[in-house]
């Protein structure tokens, strides 16, 4: 039965991971998951309340980061408010609407037509900002994938 608990901790751990490229899917929850699965299965023991503490700071940082690097990318490329809010919708729509690869062009053409509705900007000025929530967005799945393998490397150390 370990190798079976053991699987179920890993395919949570792995729908965590996905959750970065499909913002819908709540990642931090699957990996909160994986840490009580693997207390319900094994032992709560070795989840003391540094574990958590640690662990919860490690939560807050994969939100700071989440929004920091987004709102970094489009203001460094001129980007208002509205091309942030463009942006986060069409990385929630994107995917839905063009499979694949609406996690990238979804937050593009989302800033991109936030900043031309909204802020009446001129397009190549608008297509520099789309530019720009792209390479903040990517930004953003690489700390935050950094942050969760830091979570579960900790979580590892503290189990096994």
């Amino acid at each position: 039965m370990t190798i079976v608990y053991w699987t179920v901790i890993s395919i949570l751990f792995v729908v965590a991971f996905v959750g970065l490229l499909y913002p819908i899917i709540p990642g931090i929850l699957f990996l909160l998951a994986g840490f009580l699965v693997y207390g319900l299965f094994f032992s709560f023991e070795p989840f003391n309340w540094l574990f958590w503490l640690i662990q919860g700071l490690f939560i807050i940082l994969l939100f700071i980061a989440d929004y920091v690097a987004n709102l970094i990318g489009i203001k460094k490329y001129g980007g208002s408010k509205a091309g942030i809010w463009g942006s986060t919708i069409g990385i929630l729509i994107g995917p839905f609407v063009i499979p694949v690869f609406g996690i990238l062009i979804g937050p593009f053409i989302g800033a991109i037509a936030a900043e031309l509705i909204v802020n009446k900007r001129n397009f190549t000025e608008s297509l520099k900002i789309g530019f720009g929530s792209v390479i903040g967005f990517i930004s953003s799945i690489v700390t935050k994938a950094i942050i969760q393998i830091i979570m579960i490397s900790y979580f590892l150390l503290v189990v096994l």
